[in-house]
Formats: C-alpha cells, structure tokens, sequence
C-alpha cells in the first residue's frame, strides 16, 4: 500500500483517492485508460472533509488506470495531476494508480547500500543517467536509461570498463545522481536527442520518463530506476538523490497552483519571489508544503532505498523544514547522508537567518554544506572565469588553503580575521558539515577552468595543476567530492566553436557526454585519481569526523616558502604528512632529525604502494602535493 496519507491508497478490492484542495468548491476524480489522449473512462464527483481534503473511494482494482483531478473554483475548472503521484503517464500529466509491490525487482525487500561509519567516509561522484551511458563506444545496451547504468560488465572494445564497472573500478562510495525525478524540460514522446539536466521539477514523486525504455506506461520507468539502485548496491555503491525542492518548472501550470493556487510559493507583492533564479520559489515554511516536502523525501527513501539527497539551492528552504526532513530520514536510515548547496539563485523574499543557508550550518542537524571556499581558492572564483586559484600558483592563499585543508572548522593556525570568507570566524562546527569539491555540473569543469584562466600553460602544466587541485581535495578534512569525468580531464566543448561550456544544461550531448576513451594522459590521470582514492580509504587520519580531533592531530608547518602549505596529522596509530606546492619550483622541507617517512603520493603517481623512503627532508615538486607515513613516536 501507498503510505502517503494523501495521493491514492491502493487496495486490490478498492482505491482511495485524497487531494488537499480547501479554497475549492468542487472537485471530481477524472480516470481513463491511458496515460495521454483521449480515454476518458469515467468522472466521479469527491468529497470535502473539515481539513480540506477531498476523497473518493473506487471499487474494484484499480491497479494501472490513470487520473487526475478537476477542481473547480470561481465557477472555473482545470485539470490536474496528483501533486502526491508516484507515477505517471507520458510527460507527467496524467497520474497512475500503480501497485508498488509489482515494481520491486526480485530481491529488491532486502536490498540496501553501503553502512559507513562517519560520512566523512564517503567519496561521491556526481554523475547523470544519460551523460555515463551515452558514449557509443562504451558498450551499453541500453544508453541513456536507468538500466543502462544497471547493466554490469559492460567495456569498450580494449576492455576497459564502463558505466556502473568503471564506477566500480573507481573506488568511489557513492553517485550522486543528478535529477531523476520527473522534470518537464524534455518531451518524453520523442527520441533521445533531447538533453536537459533536469533542474525544473514536473512530479516530484515520479521518475522521469525519458530515462525509462517504455514513457507510456507508468510502471516501467519505477521498477527499471529501482533495477538501476539495486545494480549499484550490488556493486558496494551507495546512491544520492539530487534532489529541487526550491521551485517548480512553471508555478503557474504546476498542480500546486492548479489545485490550491495562491498557497505553495513565496510572493513578493503580485510577483513570485525568485529566490530560486528560476522564477519561482516554494514557499517550505507553510505547514502543508513542509508537509510535502518531508513527505517526498521519506517516500524516495523507503521506496527506492536512497542512501542521500544533496539539496540544489537549500538556501531557499527553511531550516525548521530542513530539520524535520532531516529527524524523519534518519529514524527510517540512521546512516543517511545529507548535504546541499548553502546559498540561493536570487534575492528571496523569507529572512536569511530563517534559511538553509552555509551560515546557519550550526541551526541544521546532519546537514552538510557545499564549501565554495575550498573550490574557489583551489581553482579560482567560479564566476570569474579567467581568475587562478591555488593550484594555477596564484600567492596569497596559503591561509585559505589552511582553511580548507583543516574542513572549515577552527583551528588555531588559521588565521580567520585575514580571510575574506572567514572574517566572521569559520562557517563549519563539524568535518562532517563539509562537502569538499573544485568541480560540479555547474560552471566551468575543473579542466576547462584552468585552461580558460591559464591558456599560456602546457597541457603538461595543465595537468599538473588537475592533480594537485584533485590532492588537495582529497587530503583535506570533509567529504570529497567531484563530477564524473574530472578524473580523466573532461572539457564540454560547444560543437562549432573554439568555445567551452560552462552552463550546459540543455546543450546536446556532443558537450555533456561522458567520453570513456582516453589518450595516455588522461589514463595517468585516471590512475592518479584512483591512487588518491584509495590513499584516502586507507588513512582515517585523513577522515577525522570531529573538529577536536582536527584541532589536535593537525600540525601546519610554519615559515615555509610562498605558495607553499605542509602539515601533518598524527595520533596514536599513524602519522601523515601532507604538503602542497603551487610554486613552479620544487622546494626542500625538513623532517625533525631522524625521522623516517614513506612516500604514497607525490606529482606523478598516488596510491598505497610506497613510492620510497625519505628520511630528515624531501623534496616537493613544483605545481604538486606530496603524501606520506612515518612511525609513530
């Protein structure tokens, strides 16, 4: 049975249908045969209770019809889907009455993901359906679907994997999936040409169609995203949700307003506030879309064994929404992983100190944050795109790169009164409030950055750059986090041009896709890439989930040369040192007399091979980070 307390209530013998919809004076249930045309089977007039919810209880198994609602209001009626749908028909406007149970893949009741112990754990690759499996090369039999990314074993024609094998072969934890929920960009009747990110919410509730083999008929596009989960469980990989609860595609043609207009979204006099940027924005704080929005995320969690969410835009949300979201997802998986982008698109109308914004972290429980900070000193200022960060050997930033390094929490060798993002002190209280990243699908890709910011470099320059920006990410204290396709330098040109993307959102898939084939270079990337994967497993001083344990283990060096950061983290198991050099030179650091150390990760190559022995100093290349272990005093 549906658990919503709204939307349909499916029995075998009957089907319950609820819609909240107070200020209207009629309302009927509209149920046909299809999902699109005209098939009308039959209209039922509904009843209002003192809530404001309208029912109607059908007999007979109503597994498989379609329906919406018509509500009346003013002497005016419109049509609607069912805001609490959980599947749909074609392009979303006509909701299913679906037996949920049918859709589970066989073994799916006890299918579950990864159990981390901290989220600092955890290593996410964003990634997106169609962009992993649209490569004509890679093998898939199913590109740009949900079970194309189910489909295992699958490799070029050389035998290197790809999709959820190259995943695999990665290391990462988890995926994070951009939209798949059902958004309204793309007409899932016509072919695959059509690319969009998805970032304009339909149904939030449904799958989208298009990454379905079969849009007309709800149900295929539930049980093959749920193969899809169910794959990547298999393979030990955990799965977020991208998730848009800030706006809708269209608030005017949304069944939110459709069905009690007036009441979802913010307004700032007759206009929508625009919090979002995108026009419109939801309005969380009101108790029936809190209700909603904690509604949605508890069903994704239990139906479809989401592992996460990342939240696009969480600054939009209130933080009392986002706590209840957060408290309810956690009594159905404790091990929930949650974060979001602490910032709005647009001037909102709703008090910021009210808001899920990145200084309010502290007023959110089990909520991370994107840390803009690290990208930006890293790679330089996203929206200024020909400004170098760190990595490109841009001086000043040391401080910054002690920030970042130490997970946004204090430590008494920042500096934070000299660093423009920290006046006010450090944004975190926790490691776990971190999500560390240089590249997302948002902006320029970490590649594209540094050639736009430095064109007169070499590509040999260019890649040195890539890994030490990747290094710092991935030995700093936090969640590590990147988009698919940073690993092997992946750039989104614009077909016809010597111009690259750097907002691709509905540019074809000659910019999105995700290339699998690799020249040399790119594979020593992909190697290093893996190497600090699995250097960073294999260290939990690198994981460290309190800001004490930071403040203890944590060691920088002092009096070093410009452009040059070097720490080291010990306790009573190892000790790590850790040393970054943006610098076109390489420079000599000095152990404490007698010291021994082992080299895991130096400009080259990464791993848990040691690459040698150092002892009393070493020697950091220019433009590189360089890992290593001593013995514990």
């Amino acid at each position: 049975m549906q658990s919503f307390a709204l939307g349909f209530l499916y029995e075998k013998s009957h089907t319950l249908f609820r819609l909240w919809a107070p200020s209207a004076e009629e309302v009927y249930l509209r149920l046909y045969e299809q999902g699109d045309g005209d098939c009308l089977r039959v209209e039922l007039s509904m009843e209002k209770s003192e809530d404001g919810i309208w029912s109607c209880d059908v007999t007979g198994d109503q597994n498989h019809s379609y329906y919406t609602y018509r509500v009346v209001r003013d002497g005016k009626s419109v049509e609607s889907q069912d805001p609490y749908g959980v599947a749909a028909g074609v392009n979303g406007l006509r909701s299913m009455v679906v037996d949920l149970k049918e859709t589970d893949p066989e073994g799916f009741e006890q299918d579950h993901g990864p159990v981390l112990k901290n989220r600092t754990d955890a290593i996410v690759c964003e990634i997106s359906v169609k962009d992993m499996t649209a490569d004509e090369g890679a093998g898939i039999e199913h590109p740009g679907k949900f079970l194309g990314l189910a489909e295992k074993g699958t490799h070029r024609a050389d035998g290197s994997p790809t999709g959820l094998a190259y995943l695999q072969e990665l290391g990462v934890t988890h995926v994070q999936l951009m939209p798949i929920f059902d958004f309204a960009s793309v007409d899932e009747t016509k072919g695959d040409d059509q690319y969009n990110w998805g970032y304009d919410p339909l149904n939030y509730n449904v799958p989208e169609g298009s990454f379905s083999t079969d849009p007309f008929h709800g149900e295929v596009r539930i049980r093959e995203l749920k193969e899809m989960i169910m794959a990547f469980h298999q393979a030990g990989i955990g799965v977020i949700m991208d998730v848009v609860y800030n706006h809708v595609y269209s608030a005017e043609d949304s069944c939110f307003e459709k069905t009690e207009p007036g009441y979802y979204f913010r307004k700032k006099g007759e206009e929508y506030s625009n919090g979002s940027g995108c026009g419109n924005e939801v309005a969380s704080e009101l108790p029936m879309v809190r209700k909603y929005i904690v509604d949605s995320f508890c069903y994704w969690a239990k139906e479809y064994h989401m592992d996460g969410f990342r939240m696009d835009l969480m600054g939009v949300l209130d933080v009392d929404t986002l706590n209840e979201v957060s408290a309810k997802l956690r009594e159905i998986n404790p091990d929930i992983i949650l974060y979001g982008e602490g910032w709005t698109g647009g001037e909102s109308v709703y008090p910021s100190y009210r808001r899920g914004m990145k200084t309010n972290v502290r007023m959110l429980e089990g909520i991370g944050m994107f840390s803009d900070d690290i990208r930006d000193t890293i790679r330089g200022d996203v929206f200024i795109s020909k400004e170098r960060g760190f990595a490109a050997g841009r001086p000043g930033l040391e401080n910054a790169v002690r920030y970042s390094a130490a997970g946004a929490v204090w430590h008494p060798q920042v500096d934070y009164s000299s660093y423009y993002y920290t006046q006010g002190g450090p944004w975190a209280e926790e490691p776990e409030d971190v999500v560390n990243y240089v590249s997302c699908h948002d902006n320029l890709t970490l590649w594209d950055k540094l050639g736009v910011a430095s064109p007169e470099k070499s590509d040999k320059e260019l890649y040195d750059m890539n890994r030490l920006a990747a290094a710092m990410v991935f030995t700093a204290q936090g969640m590590p986090f990147f988009l698919s396709g940073e690993e092997c330098a992946r750039t989104k040109p614009v077909e016809g041009s010597d111009e690259v993307s750097e907002n691709s959102y509905n540019l074809p898939l000659y910019t999105n896709a995700f290339r699998y084939e690799r020249d040399d270079k790119k594979e020593e990337l992909l190697k290093y890439y893996k190497g600090l994967i699995a250097f960073r497993k294999a260290h939990k001083g690198l994981r460290l989930n309190t800001a004490k344990d930071i403040r203890n283990k944590i060691r920088f060096l002092n009096d070093l040369p410009e452009k040059v950061v070097a720490f080291t983290i010990e306790d009573e198991t190892e000790r790590l040192f850790v040393a970054y050099n943006a610098s076109d030179s390489a420079v000599t650091l000095e152990f404490e007399e007698g010291e021994n150390w082992q080299v895991f990760v130096d400009k080259d190559h990464a791993g848990v091979t040691p690459l040698r022995d150092v002892k009393d100093t070493v020697v950091v290349e220019g433009a590189s980070c360089l890992a290593a272990t001593g013995s514990v005093c």
